[in-house]
């Protein structure tokens, strides 16, 4: 009985190994230091001051990245600027895109940020004011469902790092080949809490509304990803890109 038992537990392990293989490794998606490279825009809810939402690149880093920047790197982070008439579950989104024109006739077309292999978790840096502000990432899946991810709480000073494991329920993979389907960064969103102030505390009743907004920096945005990839016997069949692939149902012979 025991060699029984024995013997049907070898195959069993072996059908499964390969699915459990991971690599896992960690892959930068933005760090900001190349502004025109992917410009980011912002879009506020309906009570936003007028003027705000406001996007800017500022030269700072999170010293537990970078240290002292003791290579005098050209490094930057994106700055957001909020202001509200009022207060409420007031929002602004941060959108990664493309930027055409200049001055006054600027403007930005949403580009989503391609995320690579099966991503576990999302991470990130923030600057905050202390403000009990809260962050969201939102991703897409392969099927065109966004996701609202928490990354977490904005009521702590200065920089810190944010993260978050990716719910095992938004799809990455199907059964059918082929398998791999990444996922897109839609945008991150701020809420604002309804108990919480709108606008920084100033005794300078001349104080501009840039003075009075809320900045928050962004920095250093990446995954924790899985990257194998199992083989099999005609793999490269399965891939579009594939040369052959092309030449038979693309402009190739379809005989």
């Amino acid at each position: 009985l025991c060699l029984s038992l024995v013997l049907l537990c070898i195959p069993s392990a072996g059908l499964f190994a390969d699915e459990n293989t991971v690599t896992l490794e960690s892959v930068v998606i933005q760090n900001f230091d190349d502004p025109a490279q992917n410009p980011w825009f912002v879009l506020g809810s309906k009570f936003s001051t007028a003027g705000f939402p406001k996007v800017a690149y500022i030269k700072a880093w999170p010293q537990a990245v970078y240290g002292s920047n003791a290579d005098s790197k050209d490094l930057k982070a994106l700055g957001v600027a909020t202001l509200y008439d009022r207060k409420g579950y007031n929002w602004v989104d941060i959108v990664p895109g493309k930027k055409s024109g200049e001055g006054d006739k600027v403007t930005y077309e949403a580009t989503e940020l391609p995320l690579p292999g099966r991503v576990k978790m999302i991470d990130m840096w923030v600057w905050s004011a202390n403000f009990d502000y809260y962050l969201e990432a939102y991703v897409r899946d392969y099927k065109g469902l966004v996701y609202a991810i928490p990354m977490g709480d904005l009521n702590f000073v200065g920089w810190k790092n944010l993260r978050i494991n990716v719910p095992s329920n938004i799809p990455q993979f199907r059964k059918t080949l082929p398998r791999k389907e990444s996922l897109t960064l839609v945008k991150f969103r701020i809420w604002t809490r309804p108990t919480e102030s709108v606008a920084s505390f100033t005794t300078d009743p001349a104080a501009t509304p840039d003075e009075k907004a809320v900045k928050v920096y962004l920095d250093n945005i990446k995954v924790l990803t899985d990257t194998f990839e199992t083989l099999f016997d005609g793999d490269q069949l399965s891939d579009p890109n594939n040369a052959a692939v092309k030449d038979a149902w693309g402009s190739g012979d379809k005989k």
